[in-house]
C-alpha cells in the first residue's frame, strides 16, 4: 500500500526539519504513541497503540532515519511487532522544500501487515493508515503553528 500527500508547514525550512527529528515533537504527532525513546542519532524505540477496525494491539518497534540529505529530504524505515494481532512495516520519504516562512512538505510512505491485522482486508487498512498519516501532519502543522 501506498500513500502520497503534499502540504504546507508553518516556519522555515530549518526549524520544521528539526521538529521532525525531535523525539518529543514526534511523541505528540503520532496517533496511540504511548513512548518514544532516541537510541542513537537516527534510531527510536516506540510503543504504539493503534485499532485497526475491530483489531486493538499493542505495537513495539523500531524506526531509522536516513538524514544523508537533510534538510531536504529524509527517508525512515520501521517495524512493529503487534503480538498476536501481527506485525506492521513499512517506510516513508520526505521531501521539504523552502517556501521562506512556510516550508511544502511532501511524503510517500508504503506500508505492509502480516498476521491478524492483514486478514482485515487490504481497503480498510488503508483507509486507517490514510487517517493515521493525516492526523500525524495535522498534530505536526498544529505544533508548528504554536512555535510561531
Amino acid at each position: 500500500m501506498n500513500i502520497a500527500d503534499e502540504l504546507s508547514i508553518p516556519g522555515r525550512i530549518e526549524t520544521v526539519y528539526a521538529n521532525l527529528i525531535d523525539p518529543e515533537v514526534l511523541r505528540r504527532c503520532i496517533p496511540g504513541c504511548q513512548e518514544l525513546e532516541k537510541t542513537s542519532d537516527t534510531d527510536y524505540a516506540a510503543k504504539v497503540i493503534l485499532k485497526i477496525g475491530p483489531v486493538k494491539a499493542k505495537f513495539s518497534g523500531n524506526v531509522t532515519l536516513d538524514l544523508s540529505a537533510a534538510p531536504g529530504s529524509l527517508s525512515l524505515a520501521g517495524a512493529g511487532d503487534g503480538g498476536l494481532a501481527g506485525f506492521a512495516k513499512g517506510g516513508a520519504d520526505v521531501e521539504l522544500i523552502d517556501e521562506g516562512n512556510e516550508t511544502t512538505l511532501r511524503y510517500k510512505a508504503s506500508a505492509e501487515t502480516g498476521g491478524k491485522i492483514a486478514q482485515l482486508g487490504a481497503r480498510l487498512i488503508e483507509s486507517t493508515a490514510k487517517k493515521l498519516s493525516k492526523s500525524f501532519f495535522s498534530n505536526f502543522e498544529k505544533i508548528m503553528l504554536n512555535e510561531k
